[in-house]
């Protein structure tokens, strides 16, 4: 879903400001499972529901906090935080990550998303840092934060001419 206004000529309009939220992602008990069994994570506190309902403070499995993270990149491109004109979208890194809540299995899970900086690099790229805050629906704190960085390499038709030396 376009973001109103937002394009690869506004970008720099947006940075400090609230790109927008995601729909919500029901991380299911399933979700967790298939996570657990792609990464070799298969701690009792993901996976055995009925230990996890007797034996954790939460009383339910919860999903991996990685598992809560990767999610982020799939709201931000629902949410078109890739504007057009963008040839490839790549995960750079991140900058910051707190995981502050715990996501219990059948809860659901939105991401606010803000712009943070927007830096030019070489070779018609750019450096996308946004704030991803990650939220339980009936929650007050969030699952977490963290500071994303995207590159984007722009189309051809796109990229600013490279100035010449001299």
């Amino acid at each position: 879903m376009p973001i109103d206004g937002y394009s690869l000529s506004t970008l720099g309009q947006f940075v400090g400001q609230e790109l927008g939220v995601s729909g919500w992602i029901t991380v299911d008990q399933a979700r967790i499972n298939q996570f657990a069994d792609q990464t070799g994570d298969h701690q009792w506190i993901h996976v055995d529901v009925e230990r996890a309902r007797r034996e954790s403070r939460i009383g339910s499995t919860i999903a991996h906090g990685y598992l809560t993270l990767a999610l982020a990149a799939a709201c931000q491109l629902e949410m078109g935080v890739v504007p057009a004109g963008v040839s490839e979208a790549l995960n750079y890194g991140l900058d910051r990550v707190r995981f502050l809540a715990p996501v219990k299995a059948g809860a659901r899970v939105r991401d606010r998303v803000a712009l943070l900086a927007v830096e030019p690099k070489d070779d018609g790229q750019l450096l996308l840092k946004t704030r991803n805050t990650i939220e339980i629906a009936g929650e007050t704190k969030p699952a977490l934060i963290a500071d994303m960085l995207s590159l984007l390499v722009l189309n051809a038709s796109t990229r600013q001419p490279q100035r010449q030396p001299g």
